[in-house]
């Protein structure tokens, strides 16, 4: 039954990945803001969770501050993560995300009309160029969602956490909000990756990090308290402290 499931969801995702791609290049041609191609981009997320069977329990809404720009920095186990962040966190946001997805045939132009950024990461230059772009972007109101683990983790432990998303928060003032997200890894198990794994995942959302006032010089210092605040709500399995 799972091995159906997976073949169905993988044949559903790439027709819907394109289906949805048109649409959300077809909303940006209507509004300039993104906005409703984000919306299109929340209805493909939770499509795809709702299709592999994945159930998503949510904690820390009462966190959020929508009508304040963030940056949301969550840990990164599997594929699934990005349809989780999509479909569950129901606030405006724009990725920052690895340059190679913008190549990808109608994901990629989908991507660019939403607004999302891209960044090189073999480039230092461009990649700084990013962060840049990135911190303009929050600083005139609109959040991004960034991985700072850069790619995922192997075996759902968390890893350490690259710099460029921290130097962003810093460059634009305002508050990281650490995202928890616990057993998406057990969804596409390392062993058998195409096969799709129903089941539950719980994302936690955390209290903001400031980083007003802060400096570059403080950067190590932020990157270990937003760690922190990751692990607090990832198993123990995963290299965190909590016991659900």
């Amino acid at each position: 039954m799972k091995r159906i499931r997976s073949i169905f969801f993988h044949v559903l995702l790439f027709v819907d990945t394109i289906v949805l791609g048109l649409a959300a290049i077809a909303c940006s041609k209507l509004d300039r803001t993104g906005n409703w191609s984000h919306l299109v981009a929340r209805f493909w997320g939770n499509l795809n969770l709702r299709v592999a069977g994945v159930e998503v329990d949510v904690h820390g809404l009462e966190r959020l501050r929508p009508e304040r720009p963030c940056i949301y920095a969550a840990n990164h186990q599997s594929l699934f993560d990005i349809f989780v962040v999509l479909g569950k966190l129901p606030v405006q946001f724009r990725w920052l995300a690895k340059e190679e997805l913008f190549r990808l045939f109608v994901m990629g132009r989908a991507m660019k009309a939403t607004g999302y950024i891209p960044i090189n990461r073999s480039d230092h230059r461009k990649a700084f160029e990013s962060i840049n772009q990135a911190a303009d972007k929050v600083r005139g109101g609109v959040s991004i969602v960034i991985f700072p683990e850069g790619t995922r983790s192997e075996n759902g432990v968390l890893k350490d956490f690259k710099k460029g998303g921290f130097i962003l928060a810093i460059k634009s003032q305002q508050p990281i909000v650490p995202i928890s997200i616990s057993g998406s890894h057990r969804v596409v198990p390392r062993k058998d990756k195409w096969v799709i794994h129903p089941g539950v995942v719980r994302m936690t959302i955390g209290d903001p990090i400031p980083t007003a006032g802060a400096t570059t010089k403080e950067r190590d210092l932020l990157i270990e308290e937003v760690r922190e605040a990751i692990r607090r709500y990832l198993t123990t399995e995963e290299g965190g402290t909590a016991t659900f």
